[in-house]
């Protein structure tokens, strides 16, 4: 049986940009994108802390170096330049497989730099504040 489980997040960027009127998709700084595991092309769910808005789109791979994330297309209705987001793509494994699998947590600071790796879904971001974890640690 396959499971759909977390493969990588991108926990609290920043949105830099919206394009209402580019051709959907989600762009994402080319170093956070390598760092996720991400591939071009890949259905991504992106949640909105500031508004809780969900949506689903694709990657788009932007410059690297820059911290940009830009949400394109219709999104833009719904998740703003100065939101906060979480972005996660999952991936469908065996029961076998499982077993050693990892997500790839990425956490941001306030300018999309990479600030941590790791792979515990539910730890806060290193060093912020009023982040609870669901561990209870």
């Amino acid at each position: 049986m396959l499971r759909t489980v977390l493969g990588s997040k991108i926990h609290r960027a920043t949105v830099t940009q919206a394009d209402l009127h580019y051709v959907g998709s989600i762009t994402i700084d080319e170093d956070l994108v390598t760092a996720a595991g991400l591939v071009e092309g890949e259905k991504v769910q992106v949640v909105d802390i500031t508004n809780g808005a969900r949506l689903e789109t694709y990657v788009i791979t932007g410059p690297a170096g820059k911290g940009g994330i830009c949400i394109n297309g219709a999104a833009a209705h719904l998740v703003k330049p100065g939101d906060l987001i979480i972005i996660m793509s999952y991936l469908l494994a065996e029961e076998e497989e499982l077993l050693g699998h990892e997500p790839r947590i990425v956490h941001v600071d306030a300018n999309n730099r990479i600030v941590e790796l790791g792979q515990d879904p539910a730890e806060p971001v290193p060093g912020a504040v009023r982040q609870l974890s669901a561990r209870g640690a």
